[in-house]
Order: structure tokens, then sequence, then C-alpha cells
């Protein structure tokens, strides 16, 4: 039986093609990973709104499945309406569908803290608009963001063939020595083979979507496995 040792299940934007494949192969023996989509095409304040709205329909469809934890599986959709906006969406999802849910957001807020990060840098595909949204969610949880550089993709198939080496290289022309962490944010953007360079390189911690995604919802299911190539969030804690 697949999921013998846990059923993880996954809400994602429709026009995401990225964390499904990176959670999916670096999930540890035993774990299962199951999927439902919410209508997204364009990264943007109006559409992630929208998208939101539908989340729990999602996660009804996952409850079919028998899973034992639901990851609200997208960083912008899950801070788009500030702070606070994660644990009320994961509260309406987890009410409706009687099942532990927790988001992308959370994830990252948890994953920081653990590190005892408060001066960040931040890097994303997003708009302007979208990073301003970011900045003050960050700020609103008591972060100091030093910068945050974007892209400038509204498109979010666009943002999905983004290549890894592009986030490491924008990391690092953006890094500065007041950093304590570095955070990618994107659920669409593959990151998973540049943090272990980029933390060696830079020598602090990396933070990406998927990473703590998975790492948060691991620890939530008791699974407490150790992937190096995943950075010090998955060696340490």
């Amino acid at each position: 039986m697949y999921g013998w040792r846990g059923r993880l299940g996954l809400i994602v934007p429709s026009s995401n093609t990225t964390m499904e494949m990176e959670l999916h192969n670096y999930l540890p023996e035993g774990v299962s990973l199951h999927t439902s989509r919410m209508p997204l095409r364009n990264v943007t304040e109006e559409e992630l709104v929208k998208m939101s709205s539908l989340a729990v329909e999602s996660a009804k469809l996952l409850r079919d499945a028998d899973v034992e934890l639901i990851l609200y599986g997208c960083t912008s959709g899950s801070f788009i309406g500030g702070k606070d906006y994660e644990k009320e969406l994961e509260a309406k999802i987890e009410d409706e569908v009687k099942v532990p849910v927790i988001s992308t957001s959370t994830a990252v807020i948890e994953a920081l803290k653990i590190l005892d990060a408060q001066s960040i840098l931040v890097i994303t595909p997003y708009t302007d608009e979208i990073n301003a949204r970011e900045k003050e969610f960050l700020e609103a949880n008591e972060f100091e963001v030093l910068d945050i550089r974007g892209l400038g993709i509204e498109d979010n198939l666009k943002i999905g063939r983004l290549e890894p080496y592009e986030a490491y290289r924008l990391a690092k022309a953006s890094f500065i020595d007041e950093a304590d962490a570095i955070f990618i944010s994107c659920t669409n953007w593959r990151t998973f083979e540049i943090i272990e360079a980029l933390e060696e390189d830079l020598g602090v911690p990396v933070v990406t979507s998927n990473q703590a995604s998975l790492w948060l919802a691991l620890r939530e299911m008791d699974i407490m496995e150790k992937i190096p190539e995943l950075g010090r969030l998955f060696t340490e804690y």
C-alpha cells in the first residue's frame, strides 16, 4: 500500500508545475503524495484571493483519499490577505474537512523562526505589487526584510519554467552580510538543487517555499527524516 508511513494531501494552483515534482522527488520512503488543484493562471492579488475561496472544495477531494494532513501549497496565496490570513485560511479548511491543515506561509514562518533568522533577504519571481504584500506579511510576523528582489512575472506557467540556477544567481548577487538567512519564495520556482550550494557559498541558512512546506508537513506527521540536500533546516531541525 502506498502511504504506509503517511499520506500527505497537497492543494496547489492549477498552473503550478513544480511543487508536486519537488516534493515527490524527496519524499521519504513510505510517504505518499496526493494532489488537488485550484484555478489560477496569473499571480495577481485578484486571482489569488479568488483562488483561496475554492480551497475548501479542493480539500474535500483530498479527504476522500484519507490523507492525514493537508498542505495548502501556495506562498502568495497564503499571505495575500496580511497577518493571520494563513491561519484563518487553515482554520476554515480544517473546520470543513476535519483534517489538519498547514499552509506554505505558516511553514516559512516556522522555518525562519527555528533557524533564528531575524534579518532576511527575500528572492521572488513576483511583481512589485505581490512583493509589497509579502514584505508586509513578513514584517507583521516580526522579521526584518533587508531587501526583497523579484523578477516581475505574473504568468505562473512562466514562473514554472524558471531554472534553479536563476534563483541561485539572484540570491548571490543580492546578498548582504547583514542577512541572517535567505528566503526564496514561490512554490512554483524550482530550488531544491541549489539550496546546499547556496548555503555553502554564502554561509547562511536558505529557506525556500517548497523546502519549508515539506519540512513542516513531515514534522507534523511525526516523520523526522534528515535530507542533507535540502540544507540546514533538514539536517539540524
